[in-house]
């Protein structure tokens, strides 16, 4: 937040442009605002050595600690045949831990001099291992004796702030620009309304960062860190506040559903019965359907628990009041399952739009005139939209819905395209929100003659948190109930590497599936076809917690598939599926598998969600590692949807110690999508969890942690809500306004609604 013009400095005027380039190339630091918010990642108390157990390797690390000996060295080399090589060799020493440090040829003179034992300094480099000893090569180094004026000044207070930094800018050399800067602080303007301010007892801006940057007890910590959380949460919900507050006055046409109309005859028709949260989150749209501005609502919920159910009774809803509802799929293959489950769920109720591989239903067909239901029968006009259709087809299913014939469209991107017009739409339905822009969900929204209601639904669980911060403007509702007749799934790590006999045994379980009668999947991350750099795929699909150390390039479907069926699964149906394939060919792969036509379905993540064959029992994932925790419990979610258990098989080639074992072993021991969902946010960076790494800026979040912080980010949701409905356009605050302007220019602004 560069709070006002003395902030917005650039950096180059006050520091000079040579560390300027540095800051602004390697930290994303500009302006004295940007270096004022670059927060101490701890603190080093003088009287104390730094822990020197457990440093990372190959990590770029500040320590402080004390000289134990220093020892030059003669040697002979290339350039110094006669033994003229000179090599120092400085121990230090935390009481606890011992680290060596290195220097050669003419850069030992000035440590040689200054690194006498018993001098303490701090250190920074990047670790390696030398003789199974760790050290620092040629650390950078600043002693600690606070006998000259400068380092005196420099380290003022009895807490040493350690920055993040980088090899070409260390933590200390980040102080000294902060100490130039520091002055500055004095006249940031404090965004927080001072009863805000005193009755939570928080500190003043300018107060806050001096307590940052120079404290002198590890209470100012604490307390300049409740401050600056305060800020980030505040400003960021006052945002989300204010676009709910401007939603709220947008008009919409209030849609009630018939008594006896097409929902009534959908609930009469269901073979089953809702569960408890099912009919409790129908009850919320049905209210937000019911009211003249827009319902913005997001549904989540756990794989399985039957979010499509909700919306397609959401949509029904509409449909009986007049209106069109139409449902953004990210994928063709996705549209089409989506399609298919919703006529089968609407039977003779749905009247199926011309498609190519589609034969109309009996029964279906009944005329939407003037967008009312018309004749005798209750039924709809249910249409596909995809950019694949054919030219008769497109234009068809284009007719029916400029027309009001077709009640509801599923669809991909094809839907926001300009030419695609709505007789009137009603409801929007967007599957799997984080796959789409705002800007491809606002043009859809616009294509409503008044701005249609909005149901966004996601199926990975999300904390409460992340939900009220990532999702703010959104009104959320939960499904944490699984229908009944869901099968518990037992989910295992098969590490190939160690236990070789562990997958050939996998291989074994998937027959014993298929002999049983049921079906299988086999997910690869990669497709593996000749336009496929494996290079290129290994780099991109290294861990999700980061690990690469040249490792082989990930599994390939055509590969893979190949294998299976000459070998462990000779003589079984094996099919593939990929994004690469031609819409038809995925369409009539998904149709073979769901009608029971193949055994095996070795296929790329494009099986991720939405599809739903309650036959299939197996999952193998192979080079599970190479996914992250929410996809791989999106995946698991494919199987145990019937009435026979489900088995999900995790095969790695890891080291048991490696996080990557750990990440799969979480998702191995537990089905619980939330609990998931936060063990996959704590190991991310959380710029990229807030959306921040798809407008290409570094996340506005600094100080506040999602997970750890919840009790701030409902505080300041609350103070927020209370302060934008006394005044929604913030006039009596213009300090506020400054602190919005400058966090949320027009791109960062759009991208709170995380598209």
């Amino acid at each position: 937040m560069d709070l006002v013009p003395a902030l917005e400095e650039p950096l180059k005027k006050v520091l000079g442009p040579a560390t300027a380039k540095v800051m602004a190339e390697h930290l994303g630091l500009h302006t004295v605002g940007d270096l004022l918010h670059h927060y101490p990642r701890r603190y080093e108390e003088r009287g104390q050595l730094t822990h020197l157990a457990d440093l990372p390797m190959d990590e770029h690390v500040t320590v402080v600690a004390q000289v134990a000996d220093a020892r030059l060295h003669s040697f002979a080399s290339s350039r110094a045949p006669r033994g003229r090589g000179q090599r120092l060799e400085v121990t230090i020493t935390d009481g606890h831990g011992r680290l060596q440090l290195v220097f050669f040829g003419n850069g030992v003179h000035k440590p040689h001099k200054e690194l006498l034992p018993g001098t303490r300094a701090m250190f920074a480099g990047k670790v390696s291992v030398f003789n199974r000893r760790l050290q620092l090569a040629h650390p950078a180094y600043e002693l600690l004796r606070g006998d000259s004026d400068e380092t005196v000044e420099t380290w003022a207070g009895a807490l040493i702030p350690i920055y993040p930094a980088t090899a070409k800018l260390e933590s200390w050399k980040i102080g000294k620009a902060l100490q130039t800067v520091l002055p500055s602080a004095q006249e940031a303007v404090d965004p927080l309304p001072a009863s805000l301010r005193e009755g939570r007892g928080l500190l003043p801006l300018p107060e806050a960062l001096l307590k940052i940057h120079r404290p002198h007890t590890p209470a100012d910590i604490e307390d300049a860190r409740s401050r600056l959380k305060w800020d980030e949460a505040f400003v960021l919900q006052v945002a989300l506040a204010r676009r709910r507050h401007a939603d709220a006055q947008l008009p919409a046409v209030a849609r009630r559903p018939k008594p006896d109309g097409l929902l009534a005859a959908f609930d009469d028709r269901l073979p089953f019965t809702l569960t408890e949260g099912q009919r409790t989150v129908s009850g919320e749209i049905f209210r937000d359907l019911a009211t003249e501005h827009p319902m913005h609502r997001l549904l989540q919920g756990e794989v399985g628990s039957g979010k499509t159910m909700v919306a397609l009774r959401a949509m029904l809803a509409v449909v009986d009041a007049g209106g069109q509802a139409a449902m953004l799929a990210p994928t063709e293959v996705l549209a089409q399952q989506h399609h298919r489950s919703i006529t089968e769920m609407m039977g003779e109720l749905a009247s199926w739009g011309l498609w190519r591989e589609a034969p109309p239903q009996k029964g279906g067909g009944g005329r939407r005139e003037g967008g009312m239901l018309g004749g005798a029968e209750d039924a709809t006009k249910v249409v596909l939209l995809t950019g694949s259709m054919g030219a008769a087809a497109r234009r068809q299913a284009l007719l029916d819905l400029v027309t009001g014939e077709a009640g509801i469209v599923i669809g991909t991107h094809a839907l926001i395209e300009d030419k695609v017009q709505f007789h009137d739409l009603g409801l929007v339905v967007v599957d799997e929100q984080h796959r789409f822009g705002v800007e491809q969900r606002d043009a859809l929204r616009g294509k409503g003659k008044q701005p249609p209601h909005l149901l966004v639904m996601t199926a990975t669980p999300i904390p409460r948190t992340v939900a009220m911060t990532v999702f703010g403007d959104l009104e959320t509702s939960v499904l944490d109930q699984l229908p009944a007749g869901r099968s518990p799934i037992a989910s295992h790590v098969v590490p190939a590497a160690d236990k070789p006999h562990f997958l050939a045994r996998a291989w074994e379980r998937v027959r014993e599936e298929v002999e049983k009668g049921h079906q299988a999947y086999v997910v690869c991350p990669r497709i593996g076809d000749e336009d496929d750099d494996p290079k290129a795929a290994g780099k991109k699909a290294t861990g999700a917690g980061g690990e690469d150390a040249d490792r082989r390039p990930p599994l390939a479907v055509l590969e893979v598939a190949d294998q299976l069926a000459a070998g462990p699964l000779k003589g079984l149906r094996v099919e593939i599926l990929h994004g690469r394939m031609q819409p038809d060919d995925k369409d009539a792969v998904m149709r073979r598998f769901a009608a029971g036509d193949t055994d095996v379905l070795v296929a790329t993540t494009v099986i991720e969600v939405g599809v739903n064959v309650p036959n299939a029992t197996a999952m193998v994932i192979m080079d599970a590692d190479r996914f992250g925790v929410s996809q791989l419990h999106q995946l698991r979610g494919r199987v145990g949807r019937g009435s026979a258990p489900g088995l999900c098989l995790l095969v790695t080639d890891m080291p048991e110690a490696s996080p990557a074992r750990q990440r799969l072993a979480a998702v191995a021991s537990t089905l619980d999508g939330f609990e998931l969902s936060r063990i996959d946010l704590e190991q991310r960076r959380e710029g990229d969890v807030l959306g921040q790494a798809q407008s290409g800026t570094r996340s506005s979040l600094r100080m506040l942690a999602v997970i750890d912080d919840e009790e701030v980010i409902a505080a300041a949701r609350e103070e927020a809500a209370a302060v934008v409905a006394a005044d929604p356009d913030l006039t009596g605050l213009p300090a506020l306004r400054t602190a919005l302007d400058a966090l949320l220019d027009a791109e960062r602004e759009q991208y709170l609604e995380k598209g």
